[in-house]
């Protein structure tokens, strides 16, 4: 399994051998060897497993947590393809509102961890994208915090698709507003 460091610090993609067939194929997202080599420790005790299913065009996020303690996540493509998507909300990371995008697909395996702190959100490519996420906490909604896709600081390049988005992330504030009321998190090194 290859990885590399994304734009922004402590967040990287991982890259499976895919093996192929006539009946198909077979990838492992997640192999514990390659993620030690990458980060120096094990991927987290994982409290929740999560997957949603999306038609083209549907955006969710920036979404991010409450730090401390924060949520750390583990994504992958299950089905159908998305551009991925995280964000540096860091207050005091040296890649503070760098972002960096991954496609996910089903035929790659490809994976992208996602620390504390770091927004993470993603654009269904195709009609039943199906995105999974290993979870370092149980999602609690008092500690989900949201920012705006649309946020011209941030300046994310969307694919070229009608935006399908939930009122919540339609009405997320930008990367300023949450940092004048003092909702982002703090680098912790």
């Amino acid at each position: 399994m290859r990885h590399r460091q994304l734009a922004v610090s402590g967040a990287y993609a991982f890259d499976p051998e895919v093996f192929r067939d006539e009946r198909g194929d077979f990838a492992s997202p997640y192999q514990e060897t390659a993620f030690v080599a990458a980060l120096g420790r094990a991927l987290f005790p994982v409290a929740q497993v999560s997957r949603n299913v999306s038609r083209r065009g549907v955006v969710r996020g920036i979404h991010y947590t409450l730090t401390p303690p924060g949520t750390a996540k583990y994504v992958y493509c299950g089905g159908g393809r998305a551009l991925d998507l995280v964000v540096d909300l860091r207050v005091g990371s040296p890649t503070f509102a760098r972002w960096d995008a991954v496609e996910l697909s089903a035929d790659g395996g490809r994976a992208v961890y996602v620390p504390p702190g770091v927004g993470h959100a993603f654009v269904a490519l195709e009609d039943r994208t199906v995105v999974n996420y290993l979870l370092s906490a149980e999602y609690r909604s008092a500690t989900e915090l949201r920012l705006s896709v649309f946020d011209e600081e941030i300046g994310l390049r969307l694919p070229d698709v009608p935006a399908i988005l939930s009122e919540p992330d339609r009405a997320a504030p930008t990367l300023g507003e949450a940092a004048a009321d003092g909702l982002l998190p703090r680098y912790a090194p």
